[in-house]
């Protein structure tokens, strides 16, 4: 940056820290700030909605007054930088303040974690019969437990498959990955891929270190782009690409590449392909062979999250005569401990069906497998079933015998799960049911959207794009210069935005500015998303789901269109009170 530049900012720093350190001094709202509750009684609800819808129709006319402002000088003759900052009165220091201007009061916490967020258009008051999956879905689990599988698969490796003993001195990451990460096991890379198949630079990392953007282009052939015969199939398990979509996950990632940093550090070559089979052998072993079910077992109270509003939500929703049921690929002992910890002894009465080790997803596809009745100690019974009893329990089975014998079918059918692909894929594409998708992680993104830092690095960023992309069309030196100056400041900022949600992989929904990959199949294979099973608490039962209309590319966006259904404060239902 040159001196004259430098003297303007006032600080010395580059250019991209002046939004930073703007976004310090006026910052006077943060995560920590959100209210515990983010619904309003229904008497604040009208005056609510129009404070802020006149809130955002504020922000958009500051926003386009001052691009209006900007590129219509921009399209004139002799126009420069120089001489914009002269016509708008400000000094280049000002400039990325206008971010500040641009962000009302009260701009932050417009978003409700607590909300649905609608894909499809969908009215509960259609359904008639809600599905359910078990673990993370009925089942939340505290962060604990990553790190007991972690630990468990990690000892597994050394006792079991020799592995190094100095591996026992690695420790679970939390935080390090993030859903929806690939694995290419040939290059053991893990790296974050967005909708178009795009590597996202700077999310790729060959064990615990980032591998530099040049290497990561060079070894995909001089380009970001991952072909799509290599990519994960449709259920993310491609010829060399994995997709971790659960959160299960979670501690295989940080294992993963916790085993290569040992490798890697240590000199120790490996086959790629070996390494990678046996650490999903070890995690696959903690699951196959009960060792997470006695955890939890054992522990309830320190495991299981949010019980209660569990059997709010099931209990509401049998009071409105809707039925239920449950498919689980998890044991019935473990499930039975489980909701009756949450729900209480007598949780089945509440249930039309109840299907566990269904093997999902090839309860969705196979044909073959027939149903097993269980007794109530969970031994299996010989006889052939005719008809699925409400209160009973079954096992394995498969979707063409359950649609057959309950005659449930299409889009009064809603069913929730959390892994994308093995609990709703199929049901809608195949089956046409609805679907809703379990994203524990948009509570916490959602917090991070509502800070103003967030505001402030997401306003400046979309300001400098527009003034990019008019930019181009000047090719006087200083202008170019000028150009060089907003790109690098601009790449700095989408580094800060991306670093806000996970340093290593950013946000779960977005790489800078595409979707990722994992967006795509979330917008695909659900109908409506939420955090938890609980939020659907905070809607009436036939409450329809809009999903908003995002302007295309060629459309012209009006204020209208971005009012989310995020902002729409719902208020508590009557039996939530004791729970919040």
């Amino acid at each position: 940056m040159s001196e004259r530049r430098r003297a303007a900012w006032g600080s010395g720093q580059p250019c991209s820290s002046a939004p930073a350190l703007s976004m310090a001094r006026h910052s006077h709202c943060s995560a920590s700030d959100l209210p515990s509750s983010p619904c309003l009684t229904k008497s604040h609800q009208l005056p609510w909605l129009l404070s802020t819808a006149f809130l955002q129709l504020a922000f958009f006319i500051s926003f386009f007054s001052f691009s209006f402002f900007f590129f219509f000088n921009l399209s004139k003759p002799h126009f420069s930088y120089k001489r914009s900052i002269v016509l708008l009165g400000l000094s280049e220091r000002v400039v990325p303040n206008i971010a500040n201007d641009l962000l009302p009061p009260g701009v932050c916490n417009l978003l409700n974690p607590a909300a649905i967020y609608a894909n499809n258009e969908i009215s509960l008051g259609d359904v008639e019969i809600y599905g359910f999956d078990y673990d993370y879905t009925l089942a939340q689990y505290s962060n604990l437990l990553h790190s007991m599988i972690f630990n468990t698969a990690r000892d597994i490796l050394i006792e079991q498959f020799k592995y190094p003993e100095g591996l026992g001195k690695y420790d679970y990451i939390p935080g390090f990955a993030i859903r929806g990460l690939h694995y290419d096991v040939q290059k053991s890379l893990l790296m974050k891929i967005d909708a178009f198949h795009y590597v996202q630079l700077g999310t790729a990392y060959r064990g615990l270190k980032p591998v530099p953007d040049e290497e990561v282009i060079e070894l995909y052939g001089g380009t970001q782009h991952i072909p799509l015969y290599q990519m994960s199939d449709f259920y993310g398990k491609g010829p060399s690409l994995k997709q971790f979509m659960d959160i299960f996950s979670l501690p295989e990632m940080t294992l993963l590449s916790s085993v290569i940093d040992y490798f890697i550090t240590h000199g120790i070559e490996f086959d790629q392909v070996h390494l990678y089979k046996d650490i999903s052998d070890a995690i696959r072993d903690v699951h196959v062979k009960g060792v997470m079910y006695k955890w939890i077992e054992k522990d309830m109270e320190q495991y299981i999250l949010h019980g209660d509003e569990i059997y709010a939500v099931l209990n509401r929703l049998v009071n409105h005569k809707k039925k239920l049921f449950l498919i689980t690929n998890s044991p019935f002992s473990f499930v039975d401990k489980g909701m009756k910890h949450m729900v209480g002894k007598n949780w089945r009465d509440l249930f039309d069906m109840v299907i566990v080790q269904a093997d999902k997803p090839n309860f969705f596809t196979d044909r073959r497998k027939p149903f097993r009745k269980l007794d109530d100690n969970g031994s299996l019974q010989w006889d052939k079933i005719n008809q699925l009893e409400k209160g009973k329990i079954y096992k394995e089975g498969n979707l063409f015998d359950f649609l057959r014998l309950t005659g449930w079918r299409g889009s009064k059918v809603l069913y929730f799960g959390d892994h994308l692909y093995s609990d709703l894929a199929d049901l809608m594409l195949r089956h046409g049911w609805r679907t809703g998708a379990i994203v524990p992680e948009l509570e916490t993104e959602i917090r991070i959207i509502n800070t103003e830092q967030y505001m402030h690095s997401l306003t400046w960023q979309q300001a400098l794009t527009g003034l990019l992309e008019r930019m181009q069309m000047y090719q006087d030196a200083e202008s170019k210069q000028v150009l060089l100056e907003w790109m690098k400041e601009r790449q700095e900022i989408r580094s800060l935005t991306k670093n806000l949600f996970n340093p290593q992989f950013g946000s779960i929904f977005r790489t800078f500015h595409n979707p990722t990959y994992f967006s795509r199949r979330l917008v695909r294979f659900s109908d409506i998303y939420m955090a938890s099973i609980s939020c659907l608490l905070n809607y009436d039962v036939n409450f329809t789901f809009y999903p908003r209309r995002t302007p295309l590319q060629h459309e012209a966006p009006l204020w209208m269109d971005q009012l989310c259904t995020g902002c729409m404060k719902t208020p508590f239902l009557e039996e939530m009170v004791h729970i919040r």
